[in-house]
C-alpha cells in the first residue's frame, strides 16, 4: 500500500477532508470564477447587451461540461474505488480510457457545434442584438473545447488518486494566467468578447500542460501506460454507469437555462437575460463550492467504501453536508445584505442593477438547504450507486425547477420565473432528506 492509500484508510476524517476540500473546491469553482471574470471584464468593457450574450451561451457550456464530467467524474470514482481494491493496474487502464473518451468526445462536439451554431444560439433565445456577441464568443471556446476537456478531465484525477494540492496548483495556474490575459486582451488589443474567450483557452492549455507533465511521470501510483490506452468496453461502460449521474445534472442544467432565457426574455427582455447571466454566475460560485466539498468527499468515500470501512464513510459523509450548509448560509446573507455591491463589480448600467439586485435576492432564498441536496446525490455516485444520485440530481432540476418555470411564471410572470429557484432548491432537499432516510433504513451496516 502507498502512502497515498494509507492516508485514504488511516488519517482522521477532519484532516484527511481538508486536505482534499481546498483543492476540491478550487477545481470546481474554476469554470464559475471564469464567467465571473469574464463577465466582469466583459460587463465593464463591452457593456450589458455583451452579459446577455454570454448568458445565451450557458446551454452550449453546460452541454460541454456534461459531457466533460461523464468521462472526468466516471473515471475519478472508478479510480478512487480500484485504489482502495489494490487494483493499481486497472486504475492506470481507466485513465488512458478517460484521456481517450475525452479526446473523441470532446473533438465530435466541438466540430458538430461550431457546424450549427448560429441556429443553436438562436433556439436558446438570442436576438438580433445578442447573436453577435454570444456567437464571437461561443465560436472561440468550441475551437479549445478539447483542451477544456482534457484539463478538467485529467485534473480531477490527479485530485482523486491521491495529489489534491497539484491538482489545486493546476486551477491556480489557469486562473492566473486568464486574470492576465483578459483585461489585457478586452482592454488593450481591443477584442472585445473575442478577448475574454481566448484569455480562457490559453489558460486552460496551461494548465492542460502541467496536468499532463503529472501523469507522464511513473511516480504517482496512477500513471500514463502505453499498455493503458487500449480502449476496454468493460472499463468505458464502468465509467459512463458512474458518470452519467453528473452528466444528467449538467444536461438538465443546460435545458433549464433554454427554458430559463425563453421565459426571462418573454416576460423581460434582452436585458433580464443579462441579470440572468450576472446572478448564475454567482449562484454558480456557490453551488460549485458546495460541489467541491462533495468532491472532496469522493475519493475518501469511494476508499474507505471499496475497504468496507463504513464508520470512517458516516465520518465523512456528515462532515461534508455541515460544511455545504454553512457555505449555502454565509452566501444567502451576503447576498440578502449587499446585492447592489456585488452587482455593481458586474456593471454600471442602472437598469442593469436593478433587475440584478431584484433577482439575485430572491434566487438565494433557499441557498442554506442546497449543500444538503448537492452533498447527497454526490454520495451516492462517489459509493457507485448511480440509480440513487440520478435520481436526486434529476429532483432538482427536472422534477421540481422545470415544472415551476413553466408554471409561475403564468401566475405572477417575471417574479415567477425568479420563485421558481427557491422553490425547486426547498422541494428537491425534501426529497433528498426522504431518499436518504429510506436507503439507511435498508443498509443498516452503514446506518450506524
Amino acid at each position: 500500500m502507498n502512502s497515498h492509500n494509507q492516508a485514504l484508510e488511516n488519517l482522521p476524517i477532519k484532516q484527511l477532508f481538508w486536505q482534499y476540500a481546498l483543492p476540491a473546491i478550487a477545481a470546481a469553482t474554476a469554470t464559475p470564477i471564469y464567467n465571473i471574470i469574464d463577465r466582469i471584464f466583459i460587463g465593464q468593457g463591452v457593456g450589458p447587451l455583451a452579459i446577455s450574450g454570454l448568458a445565451l451561451c450557458f446551454p452550449i457550456m453546460n452541454l460541454g461540461t456534461a459531457l466533460g464530467t461523464l468521462v472526468g467524474a466516471g473515471s475519478a470514482a472508478i479510480i478512487s474505488i480500484r485504489m482502495g481494491e489494490k487494483k493499481q493496474q486497472e486504475a492506470i487502464q481507466t485513465l488512458g480510457n478517460a484521456l481517450i473518451l475525452n479526446l473523441l468526445i470532446g473533438l465530435t462536439f466541438s466540430i458538430l457545434s461550431l457546424i450549427f451554431l448560429n441556429p443553436i444560439l438562436r433556439l436558446f433565445g438570442a436576438s438580433d442584438a445578442t447573436l453577435p456577441f454570444a456567437h464571437d464568443f461561443m465560436s472561440i471556446l468550441l475551437i479549445g473545447n478539447v483542451v477544456t476537456h482534457l484539463f478538467f478531465g485529467l485534473n480531477s484525477i490527479i485530485r482523486a488518486s491521491g495529489y489534491p494540492t497539484k491538482a489545486m496548483l493546476s486551477l491556480f495556474i489557469t486562473i492566473g494566467v486568464n486574470l492576465m490575459l483578459a483585461p489585457l486582451f478586452i482592454f488593450g488589443f481591443h477584442w472585445g468578447i473575442k478577448g475574454a474567450a481566448t484569455a480562457t483557452v490559453i489558460a486552460q492549455c496551461a494548465g492542460l500542460v502541467w496536468v499532463v507533465l503529472h501523469f507522464c511521470s511513473h511516480k504517482p501510483y496512477v500513471h500514463f501506460c502505453k499498455s493503458g490506452f487500449r480502449l476496454s468496453g468493460r472499463i468505458i461502460k464502468n465509467i459512463f454507469s458512474i458518470g452519467i449521474a453528473p452528466f444528467i445534472i449538467h444536461c438538465c442544467a443546460c435545458i433549464v437555462a433554454i427554458i430559463m432565457n425563453w421565459q426571462l426574455g418573454k416576460y423581460g427582455g434582452d436585458l433580464v437575460i443579462g441579470s440572468f447571466g450576472i446572478i448564475n454566475a454567482i449562484g454558480s460560485v456557490l453551488i460549485m463550492f458546495m460541489l467541491g466539498l462533495a468532491q472532496a468527499m469522493q475519493p475518501i468515500v469511494g476508499y474507505n467504501w471499496g475497504a468496507g470501512l463504513h464508520d470512517r464513510v458516516n465520518k465523512t459523509f456528515r462532515l461534508t453536508i455541515l460544511c455545504a450548509t454553512i457555505v449555502g448560509t454565509v452566501g444567502f446573507l451576503v447576498a440578502e445584505l449587499m446585492p447592489n455591491l456585488i452587482t455593481r463589480c458586474f456593471t454600471n448600467d442602472a437598469e442593469l442593477i436593478k433587475l440584478t439586485t431584484f433577482g439575485l435576492r430572491i434566487y438565494v432564498l433557499c441557498m442554506p438547504l442546497v449543500g444538503f441536496q448537492v452533498v447527497t446525490s454526490n454520495f451516492f455516485q462517489s459509493i457507485g450507486n448511480a440509480k440513487i444520485s440520478i435520481i436526486l440530481s434529476l429532483s432538482r432540476q427536472v422534477l421540481c425547477l422545470i415544472p415551476f418555470l413553466l408554471t409561475l411564471p403564468l401566475l405572477w410572470k417575471l417574479n415567477g420565473v425568479w420563485i421558481s429557484v427557491p422553490a425547486a432548491d426547498f422541494a428537491s432537499a425534501i426529497f433528498t432528506a426522504i431518499v436518504l432516510v429510506v436507503y439507511k433504513m435498508k443498509n443498516e451496516n452503514w446506518a450506524s
